[in-house]
């Protein structure tokens, strides 16, 4: 693991800052040393075609994953120095992370899946059921408080799932592919929610989206291309490759 001082020093004031990071699978390699910052209450998304390295950059990011090389810091320290345990701590309540299809618990309700974050760190059942409607109302979901996610649309899910995300009051939330699975007017709906309420709340949102129309309700946009990220747009750095290449 390569350490701090070896690597390009991060911007000013970045929440999250990454440098450097490397991550293979087998012979494959998803990341050749990416770098990103994403600033306080900042919606930055990443886009790139499939299989680009953006879910990596993003399980990097978060803690999920452990990068091979490079380092990921957040609040003065670096995640991969971190035990398990305490990187499941931020998870708790310093990150939340949204995927495409949510990943709700099916067995428990719209209300239940939202409070889980809460009564995991130690909140009481009332209050916890109490802020848990209190988001829901945010997502416009109250009303399927009671139901479980197969009982629910995709559109009512994932803003459920958006809800369990930012329920503890997170700094940052990493939003992998959010409205993947969703219709185009399913899809207004819950970036508008994520948007709106992100910026209410002064969350920073990390955006992994191919949808250039989804890519555009961001602050700040760059492209993941070959495990590189790239400022600007997917589109104009395939561009500007195609150029150099011809």
């Amino acid at each position: 693991m390569n350490t701090r001082e070896e690597q390009p020093s991060s911007e000013a004031g970045a929440l999250i800052s990454a440098r450097g990071l490397r991550k293979s699978y087998g012979r494959t390699e998803a990341l050749r040393g990416a770098s990103l910052d994403l600033h306080e209450g900042e919606i930055l998304a990443v886009t790139g075609t499939s299989g680009s390295g953006k879910s990596t950059l993003l399980h990097c990011l978060s803690g999920i994953v452990r990068p091979d090389e490079g380092v990921v810091t957040y609040g003065g320290e670096q995640l991969g120095l971190l035990s398990e345990a305490r990187l499941s701590e931020f998870r708790r309540h310093d990150f939340g992370v949204v995927f495409q299809f949510g990943q709700l618990i099916p067995e428990l309700t719209a209300l239940d899946n939202v409070a889980l974050p809460l009564l995991l760190a130690g909140i009481r059942r009332g209050p916890a059921n109490e802020r848990a409607g209190e988001w829901l109302e945010r997502f416009g979901v109250r009303g399927q408080a009671d139901l479980r996610p197969g009982e629910m649309s995709g559109g009512q899910s994932q803003r459920v799932a958006l809800a369990r995300a930012l329920v503890t009051g997170p700094k940052a939330v990493f939003a992998d592919e959010p409205t993947g699975a969703l219709d185009t007017l399913a899809g207004e709906q819950v970036m508008t929610a994520l948007v709106h309420t992100a910026k209410e709340a002064g969350t920073a949102v990390l955006l992994i989206t191919h949808d250039a129309q989804i890519a555009a309700y961001a602050d700040r946009e760059v492209a993941l291309r070959d495990g590189v990220v790239h400022s600007g747009s997917a589109d104009t750095v395939g561009r500007e490759a195609a150029r150099h290449e011809g």
